[in-house]
């Protein structure tokens, strides 16, 4: 959530900021302004008639001890009390309506970040590793039905389409990757912990999944309006972060740095018409998540960080793979700085995403309410930041794609082998 005092300081300055994101976001904020001022205005009335009334109330005790008749005043006061719970209601209206706007402003992006409309001014920030060699590359969907790995047809028999079944040695290659990528991150500082997967919808709001995304997502426990109050977590960010929603650590807490293996639930309700060959686009899917609660002063620092950490466990796998940063157009709702790493998967002839890496400023904490105490003992908002470590299914993909030998089977990586308990997947 976006500072008030920020927009009431330089409107303009957040407006142009959200600009550059596109669409219509910062249309609201003269709205916010508006609710903003009607609530002030409604609060200092009210505050003038409080005043007043003590000021009656005291008239009305003295002429009652000198007995004369207070009926007037007492008059004058019922009055004065109806009209502050009228401003009660209009000051509490227009702050209801101005938290309702806030919760659909997305975040300012940082000053650094690429101006550009969409996707395609996204900039290559580096590269690792080579793409390997191979002559008539097949793809995952190939590759896994010729070994047997993944079964389409059951997915869609027990749950529909975007859903599949691993079975034998590929549940067992899912499994490894998963313990490899916790072991990896635990290596780098980060505490694992399990969570629930249904997470109450103040979480949602609180790391900017909700409202706007209300429809990718698969919402349970509507109450007697139709509201949805539970979700399956679309992303392990959504219960890890919220570990500390509404609390206040000490500064010498900071940073917390966390990291979590869930199944992962979303409708993709807006992907139609994008790529959703095999796997690499799913409705349910496993992902290992980082998530760093830091100091203010480290947020920038600390996502190089999180992203090299991200980075490692594709060069332990020896996996080609870019890291792009995101233009304000491409940029997450809740994001104000963010990098993708996108691994090759030359079975599809295409890089694919497998971990994004935000940094959130203060805009998450604030709508969760989330504090440090610092030295000073003054409160205040620290930064989260999040990235995935990585997403199972695409990194399967590339791990699938870029490992197949030319004799048709899949050669493990020397890193996974403990994990997987063999070398190589052959007929």
């Amino acid at each position: 959530m976006l500072d008030i005092r920020t927009i009431r300081d330089n409107p303009t300055a957040v407006q142009d900021c959200l600009q550059h994101r596109g669409g219509d976001h910062w249309k609201l904020v003269d709205q916010v302004l508006a609710c903003d001022e009607a609530r002030r205005i409604a609060e200092t009335a009210k505050q003038d008639l409080q005043a007043a009334r003590k000021r009656i109330s005291k008239d009305i005790g003295m002429l009652k001890g000198q007995g004369h008749d207070t009926a007037a005043k007492e008059a004058e006061v019922r009055a004065i009390n109806e009209e502050i719970g009228q401003l009660d209601a209009a000051a509490d209206g227009a702050a209801a309506e101005q938290t309702k706007l806030l919760l659909n402003l997305p975040n300012r992006t940082h000053a650094g970040c690429p101006i550009g409309a969409d996707e395609t001014a996204n900039p290559v920030v580096r590269e690792w590793g080579n793409k390997p060699q191979l002559a008539a590359p097949k793809d995952h969907v190939e590759l896994a039905r010729q070994h047997r790995l993944i079964d389409w047809d059951d997915g869609i028999r027990i749950a529909g389409s975007g859903f599949v079944v691993y079975r034998g040695r590929g549940a067992r290659l899912e499994r490894a990757l998963i313990n490899f990528l916790l072991d990896t991150q635990a290596s780098n500082g980060y505490e694992e912990v399990n969570v629930p997967l249904l997470v109450k919808r103040e979480c949602m709001e609180g790391t900017g999944q909700l409202p706007k995304f209300e429809d990718d997502m698969y919402g349970t426990d509507a109450g007697e309006d139709g509201t949805n109050n539970l979700f399956l977590a679309p992303t392990a960010e959504v219960p890890v972060t919220n570990l500390y929603r509404d609390t206040i650590l000490t500064e010498a807490e900071l940073p917390v740095k966390m990291v979590a293996y869930t199944p992962c639930f979303r409708r993709e309700a807006g992907s139609a018409g994008r790529d959703n060959k095999g796997i690499i686009r799913m409705h349910q899917f496993d992902k290992v998540e980082l998530v760093q609660i830091v100091h203010p002063d480290t947020g920038s620092d600390v996502l190089e960080q999180l992203t090299a950490h991200a980075e490692l466990a594709l060069q332990k796998l020896g996996l080609h793979y870019r890291v792009i940063e995101l233009c304000t157009g491409d940029i997450g709702f809740s994001a104000a700085k963010t990098y993708d790493i996108e691994v090759w998967a030359p079975g599809h002839g295409k890089y694919l995403e497998v971990s994004s890496c935000s940094w959130f400023s203060d805009y998450q904490a604030r709508r969760m309410k989330l504090r440090f105490k610092d030295v000073e003992g003054k409160n205040r908002f620290p930064h989260t930041l999040n990235g995935s470590g990585t997403a199972l299914p695409r990194l399967y993909v590339a791990l699938l794609e870029q490992c197949q030998q030319a004799d048709g089977s899949i050669r493990i990586p020397d890193a996974l082998v403990p994990y997987f308990g063999a070398s190589s997947i052959s007929a």
